[in-house]
């Protein structure tokens, strides 16, 4: 027999017989959970699925069957002897050759001598007797064939266990096999049976908790098997693996690490080399443009196959997401990547397809470990991931052979975790991933423990990595100077520079009467609700309809007029100021072609040959397209896709006065905005595109007072989604004559009647 050994760690379990010193068994049970224990056990199962016994639930009492077979092949017979016990072992059992039978005679013996000598009598022993031979035979008989070898059989025990199971472990404990119980509710049961401990020993390890609620053989298995179909995922595997970044010497910088060659990175034929990196900020702003020109032509006369993205990636076009293999919907993650990583194909060159499919893999089925793991959604990244990957694939990996290394440059930083989760694909092929964010205000999402990471405390905006000479611009250290100087007067200080931004959003500022004065003649800085975020400014702006004249003094409503001109607005005496039908408009008929499924087509606008505003800066070029598309997505003027008006929108928004194109081309979003007054005075009313127009202006950023002394509802008929303030101020007159208020504009006015029009009664 072999005497249990007291184990001193959980790799004692899986040594050989003739490396344990001393020779033994161990027999251990596990009261307790921690993640060691957890690989313990896993490991355990395996190897007591694969050379030995795995018990669940207990072991059934033998049934009558089993009973009436053991009589009628053995009898009823039983002596208390070795011998009896060694005849009827080599007859019931005649696989096990000699020396097991021995070990398991002498352990049988050994057990009953003790029951005897505790004062059991010889029929309950021949009881016992007869339930562990229907045992060995029915439940382990697998093991007895394998006593006695270099490697030991495993039994793992689940559960609470009763005392002739006990006493049977025991038996095969000592003829060389080694067990482990797990005691999920902890050791009172066991300790009922084996108060000293003599069968065996609790497995103590530093910090064990108690087993986790739903911990279970049965979710071991299913784990192990879910391992198992995720290790087919990767068919062949490449004969090399990647080494990233851990033979970076950190002497030198990334820029001249990533220009070594292979030979210089490493020896070992069983790996490629490669860099992994993300560069914050810059070294040094005076010679960064030049720095980064000289690495890309060292690179590319080194024969290196470089790509550049100065830009986030664009997102797959139907074309190529279509290209892509694979079913509908998956309830399998397995079945899902194995399908999708068939679409990586490189006939060419195995070892790099094989390559391919394990970054794949590996990056899949890690994403779908995080908490808001959804089949759809992984899908959607994984096809991602082989579109930009065949995008780029012809460059990158053009005539690769072990132990090649492209190089990928990012100047940007990711935007977004389809665009990380890329990155971190490309990490873990043939290729130095080289990300850099200079600029200040640049971020990066990609997160991964393989990255590596410098950061610097210089910033320079840059948007775009040169790839010539003539495309360098290299600022002197004044002009750096005069930036940072920017930085420090400029940012989160409530000083603007001059067009410091390019977005903004209006909103409308509900005012009482009064305020209107006040807020008329206000930077949009100091109104309420001006804020700043992510570069973009939101621009409270006025927009309003004043109705009636004020105690009727209509010399004193002209005079307050006036008071407003002083802020130079634009003004409208009558209505219509536009009238499509009949105009000149040369848009009106091509407009068809600029909107497709509610997007604005703003390549083919800009190609026609009658778009007006090509000499206005980029930015207000875009600020007034983005505010036409929100006009339309808003459908603030009726009829916009019902009756076809937004061709209407269109064609008027794009052929505005010139007067008015100027305002728009000098609005600074952080100073004073544009003005526009429109006086009714009599029964007209705004046209349709006069409605139009006056929706747009307030989108882009003007504030906008109608002045309608009659009270008629001469503005509101084609407007659907827009409200404007209303402000009834007095007795409604009707056919009066507006004075020329166009001499007044920009002109302060010396005597100060507004004053008494919009002063507060005490």
């Amino acid at each position: 027999m072999l005497a249990h050994q007291k184990i001193t760690n959980s790799d004692d379990f899986f040594q050989n017989l003739s490396q344990r010193s001393p020779k033994g068994v161990y027999f251990c049970r596990i009261n307790g959970w921690n993640p060691e224990v957890n690989a313990l056990i896993r490991k355990y199962y395996d190897a007591a699925r694969r050379t030995g016994v795995v018990i669940e639930g207990g072991i059934p009492n033998p049934t009558n069957q089993n009973l009436a077979y053991y009589q009628e092949m053995m009898g009823s017979q039983f002596q208390m002897n070795e011998t009896f016990i060694q005849l009827s072992l080599r007859k019931w059992l005649p696989r096990m050759n000699p020396g097991q039978c021995d070990a398991v005679t002498s352990s049988v013996y050994h057990t009953l001598d003790q029951l005897r000598q505790s004062g059991k009598p010889e029929t309950v022993l021949k009881n016992i007797y007869i339930k562990f031979m229907c045992w060995l035979y029915y439940k382990f008989e697998r093991i007895l064939g394998q006593l006695g070898m270099e490697q030991i059989p495993k039994i793992l025990y689940e559960g609470e266990i009763s005392n002739h199971a006990l006493l049977l472990i025991s038996v095969l404990a000592h003829a060389g096999s080694d067990v482990i119980v797990l005691q999920y509710h902890g050791d009172q049961n066991y300790l009922k049976l084996d108060p000293r401990s003599e069968f065996s020993e609790t497995l103590d390890l530093p910090g064990m908790t108690a087993f986790p609620q739903n911990f279970s053989l049965e979710q071991i298995r299913q784990e192990l098997n879910q391992e198992l179909n995720r290790r087919r995922l990767y068919g062949t595997l490449p004969e090399i693996l990647n080494c990233t970044n851990a033979w970076l010497s950190g002497n030198d910088s990334v820029f001249a690490e990533i220009r070594k060659s292979p030979a210089q990175r490493g020896q070992d034929q069983d790996f490629f080399y490669n860099c992994y990196c993300r560069l914050s900020g810059v070294e040094e702003k005076q010679s960064y443009p030049n720095q980064l020109y000289r690495f890309y032509t060292d690179l590319k006369n080194a024969g290196r196959n470089v790509v550049i993205l100065d830009h986030p990636p664009a997102q797959p076009d139907a074309n190529e997401v279509s290209a892509i293999q694979r079913k509908n919907n998956y309830t399998r993650l397995e079945d899902m990547i194995q399908d999708l990583a068939m679409n990586l194909s490189c006939p060419a060159n195995l070892q790099l397809q094989r390559l391919f499919v394990k970054s794949f893999v590996d990056v899949m089925l890690e994403e779908s470990t995080k908490s808001d793991r959804n089949l759809n959604k992984l899908m959607n990244q994984g096809i991602y991931l082989i579109c930009w990957l065949k995008r780029h694939q012809s460059v990158l990996f053009r005539n690769w052979k072990a132990p090649d290394i492209g190089c990928m440059i990012y100047l940007g930083g990711c935007q977004n975790e389809k665009e990380a989760l890329f990155f971190r694909f490309l990490a873990r092929l043939p290729v130095d991933v080289l990300i850099l964010t200079p600029g200040q205000n640049q971020t990066c999402c990609l997160e991964d423990s393989l990255l590596y990471e410098q950061h610097f405390t210089d910033f320079l905006e840059i948007a775009k990595f040169p790839r010539d000479l003539s495309e360098i611009r290299i600022g002197t250290t004044a002009y750096h100077a005069e930036r940072e100087l920017d930085q420090i007067l400029y940012q989160d200080s409530g000083i603007y520079r001059n067009q410091q931004y390019q977005k903004a959003n209006s909103v409308t500022l509900r005012t009482t009467y009064e305020e209107i004065a006040l807020y008329w003649r206000e930077e949009v800085s100091m109104r309420p609700n001006f804020e700043i975020v992510d570069q973009t400014v939101t621009v409270p702006v006025l927009f309003a309809k004043i109705s009636g004249v004020k105690d009727g003094d209509v010399h004193a409503y002209w005079d307050s007029v006036k008071m407003l001109m002083a802020e130079s607005p634009y003004v409208i005496y009558r209505a219509p100021f536009v009238q499509m039908a009949g105009s000149n408009n040369p848009l009106k008929s091509r407009c068809i072609n600029f909107l497709d499924h509610g997007k604005l087509q703003r390549d083919k606008i800009r190609r026609d040959k009658y778009y007006s505003y090509g000499f206005l800066r980029e930015e207000i070029q875009e600020h007034m397209l983005d505010k036409l598309q929100l006009l339309l997505d808003q459908r603030m003027i009726r009829g916009i896709y019902e009756t076809g008006t937004e061709y209407d929108v269109i064609a008027t928004i794009l052929h505005l006065d010139i007067s008015l194109i100027r305002e728009i081309q000098k609005f600074d979003f952080t100073k004073k905005n544009p003005k526009l007054m429109y006086i009714l005075a009599n029964e007209k009313v705004l046209s349709l595109e006069d409605s139009i127009i006056m929706a747009f202006l307030h989108l882009v950023g003007f504030d906008i007072l109608f002045l309608v002394p009659t009270g008629y509802q001469s503005v509101e008929q084609h407007f659907q989604k827009l409200e404007i303030e209303q402000h009834q101020i007095g007795e409604y007159l009707y056919d009066l004559r507006p004075p020329d208020l166009r001499r007044y504009a920009g002109k302060p006015v010396k005597s100060n009647p507004f004053d008494k029009i919009f002063r507060k009664k005490k």
